[in-house]
């Protein structure tokens, strides 16, 4: 059965007839393309692909199993006709739709067609990965290795935390990847920021250094974070390190089918907390990584979805102290039927980087 198969055997426990894929990552995860501009409606029996004149021949090759239409490049006035005869329930991805679209779309359409929200049916099936996507997954996590092991032969003590993402990244570009997202460098006080921004600052010796990087190969994204020493640490970093690893390490373990993102993120959050830092780990223990850095699920207090074998998941906790560092450790995870499977294999042991 194929992606778009799934999907359309979601539609009718959601009461509506066919779905308009707008979100241009749920179209490329149904069609195969990758331009800028396009959407596909998807039901039992219907699979269209609409794109513009600036597209066709890239959808040519792409798009196979769907009905290719080529309309202007304001693509909902593609959808005045088409429909199947009589009344049509159509769900639309709301989470992607402005208000004022939803509005704009439902004057285009014809009267009988109406606009039902139906977010998140795509992302379902998105979440359970198949083979072809684990390995790429697989491959992105490898070169995120590489990468690490060349940053530290490089060294960082010395080099501004801006010139050591870029140099980072211009490597994954050169073994042939992109960066999955901007990659985060941060020494000393910086550290304390879990999404900071690299500056132009040289790495001092004897701090902590966390450096939060991924590649992103045929598309699939990895998502890997790291923290290093510069030198000897002061006895409070070197335990904020400690803590850190020891909880990642039973979140980890903790990866199991059946389990909810809360009951997994507990289990590093406890750790932490008995340390004495549980006010300073404020953010989820993970979360989905696929075609985008950031999808379900989640793994995080309050989520109560349940993890399944094939899903891919992030386990990164962290203690941020402001105005003194902080530590992150990241491995992504596979959702194994006997356990989980760890891709990223750069050593997690306090490693010191001068």
């Amino acid at each position: 059965m194929s992606r778009a198969d799934r999907v359309a055997a979601r539609l009718a426990d959601q009461g509506i007839d066919l779905l308009l894929v707008t979100g241009l990552v749920n179209v490329r995860y149904l069609t195969g393309y990758t331009g800028s501009n396009g959407l596909a409606i998807v039901g039992p029996g219907t699979r269209r692909f609409l794109t513009d004149f600036r597209y066709v021949e890239q959808a040519k090759a792409q798009v196979r199993e769907f009905d290719r239409e080529t309309v202007p490049r304001d693509l909902r006035l593609g959808l005045g006709e088409g429909w199947p005869e009589g009344p049509v329930r159509l769900g639309f991805e709301d989470q992607h739709v402005s208000v004022r679209a939803a509005r704009l779309l439902g004057e285009t359409l014809p009267d009988r067609v109406e606009l039902v929200p139906a977010g998140g049916l795509v992302e379902a099936e998105r979440s359970i990965k198949e083979p072809g996507e684990l390995a790429a997954i697989r491959a992105a996590a490898a070169l995120t290795d590489e990468v690490y092991e060349w940053v530290a032969e490089q060294g960082v003590v010395g080099r501004t935390e801006r010139e050591i993402a870029i140099a980072l990244e211009h490597r994954m570009r050169v073994r042939g990847a992109e960066p999955a997202f901007a990659s985060i460098v941060a020494a000393a006080e910086n550290g304390a920021l879990p999404h900071a921004v690299p500056r132009d600052v040289p790495v001092p010796a004897g701090v902590l250094i966390t450096l939060d990087i991924g590649a992103r190969v045929d598309g699939y994204c990895a998502d890997c974070t790291r923290t290093w020493a510069t030198g000897e640490l002061p006895d409070d970093l070197a335990a904020i390190h400690s803590t850190v690893l020891a909880a990642q390490e039973a979140g980890v373990a903790a990866v199991a089918a059946g389990r909810t993102g809360e009951e997994v993120d507990a289990v590093a959050r406890d750790v932490i907390a008995a340390a004495g830092h549980g006010e300073h780990f404020g953010h989820g223990l993970g979360h989905g990584v696929g075609l985008e850095i950031h999808e379900d699920p989640r793994l995080a207090q309050s989520v109560e979805a349940r993890l399944a074998p094939g899903q891919v998941v992030t386990v990164e906790p962290g203690i941020y102290v402001p105005g003194r560092g902080g530590a992150r450790i990241e491995d992504l995870v596979v959702v194994g039927e006997d356990g989980p499977e760890v891709l990223t294999s750069t050593t997690k042991a306090p490693r010191v980087v001068a």
